[in-house]
């Protein structure tokens, strides 16, 4: 009998539903399942993912299955585990799974070490934890490791930050640098997916509220416009010049957090980074304010400084809490945390719909047949995928899609490849 550690046996008929629906969207991991049934490119390849447990990323691990790979799998965030995805992944698919939804932060390490015990030879990781693991406490393991994909843009701030101290001993794929990744799922899959959270959480009206984004990459995109599309007044905060200036020429207001802290009713931060939201901007907030996090980590807020100078605590709704702050001797305040700060589309929500989730996991499906073809040519550094995977990525989705476009004709090719036709 494999091992595992999940929520409840009985729960994987319904796990598996969810799975095959999940599976009905994703035609071109379906096509690479198809073909890796056939070829075996991971064959005896053991791979040990640290990834989010939901029906997309079970549809993952079927595509690597197919292709002959042994897999173990855990979360890469203790509320983010669909927990009937990960009993049916165990009874009804028979994958190694140690995920359940709340688990405890040494019930999470104990996870990830029962992953890394199945000595893998590919490691899958979302933010990092695995391959950090992997790289102080499980060195001895270094050895045995062909290489890594990186799901996530918190996940590759790490990764960067250790190749650039020589720390990082073994080669690593971002996949969040791939166009057919961040494009689509970062930016349509994040906007949607934290909205649809904060409504399952709250039940509240996005129309007419003033809906804070804190950052502007491609997840800060996503959300500002789904924001602005169901109908909230939308201000937008940044560091990065050219980020804040593509806000403002996209019709945002665009402001310092200190200032955007007195206006705002919601406020979302989506950067990666820590303390975006310190202790001195809720201290400035409305009554009533409500707080959300859809970056990787729970980090993003200062909640443990929200937790010291709060003077009661309630939860009023699943993953809705509520802290009283006293501002002045008789006066308090209430401000609502949701989901404790952690990624809020995944803990009050299902993530990111299947069909934009596709594109992100055929890349890392992609990326470990490509790890086992360059075995043993690879330096310890951080890489992109080619950019011909992704182009051939793009052009199955729109294929799965039904839409056909254009191709030069030999004429153009040659007017793009010569210098000397001008004016």
């Amino acid at each position: 009998m494999i091992k595992f550690d999940i929520k409840d046996k009985t729960l994987a008929s319904v796990g598996k539903k969810k799975i095959e629906w999940a599976g009905e969207s994703m035609q071109v991991l379906s096509l690479i399942k198809d073909r890796f049934e056939k070829e075996k490119p991971l064959r005896d390849i053991n791979i040990g993912a640290c990834l989010h447990v939901t029906a997309e990323t079970a549809n993952l691990m079927l595509a690597l299955q197919a292709g002959g790979a042994n897999l173990a799998l855990c979360a890469c965030n203790p509320l983010s585990t669909q927990d009937d995805v990960a009993s049916s992944l165990v009874f009804d698919y028979e994958i190694p799974t140690f995920a359940i939804k709340g688990e405890d932060n040494k019930v999470y390490y104990q996870h990830i070490n029962a992953v890394l015990d199945t000595h893998p030879q590919i490691t899958m990781d979302d933010g990092g934890d695995l391959i950090s693991l992997l790289h102080t406490k499980r060195k001895e393991q270094i050895k045995e490791v062909i290489g890594s994909n990186e799901e996530t843009t918190t996940g590759i701030i790490r990764l960067k930050a250790m190749e650039k101290e020589k720390a990082l001993k073994i080669p690593v794929m971002a996949i969040n640098y791939s166009d057919t990744k961040h494009m689509f799922d970062n930016r349509y899959g994040t906007g949607q997916s934290t909205i649809d959270g904060i409504m399952r959480a709250t039940n509240i009206l996005l129309a007419g509220k003033t809906f804070v984004v804190c950052g502007y990459g491609w997840c800060g995109r996503g959300l500002a416009s789904r924001a602005r599309g169901m109908g909230a007044h939308v201000v937008v905060t940044e560091v990065d010049p050219v980020k804040a200036l593509e806000a403002v020429m996209d019709g945002y207001e665009v402001m310092k957090i200190g200032d955007a802290a007195k206006i705002g009713n919601i406020f979302v931060t989506v950067t990666g980074d820590k303390h975006v939201i310190s202790i001195d901007h809720i201290l400035q907030m409305r009554d009533g304010a409500i707080l959300a996090n859809a970056g990787h980590f729970n980090v993003e807020i200062a909640i443990e400084k929200l937790e010291k100078i709060s003077v009661k605590k309630r939860q009023l709704r699943p993953f809705v809490e509520e802290y009283s702050i006293k501002v002045q001797k008789s006066t308090m305040k209430k401000i609502y945390v949701l989901g404790e700060g952690r990624l809020i589309n995944l803990v009050a929500a299902e993530g990111h719909p299947a069909e934009v989730m596709d594109m992100s996991f055929a890349n890392q499906a992609l990326a470990c047949e490509w790890l086992v073809k360059h075995r043993g040519k690879l330096s310890p550094k951080v890489y992109r995928l080619p950019q011909k995977i992704d182009t051939d990525i793009a052009r199955l989705k729109l294929e799965a899609l039904g839409v056909k476009i254009d191709k030069l004709t030999k004429e153009q090719e040659n007017y793009l490849n010569n210098w000397q036709e001008g004016t």
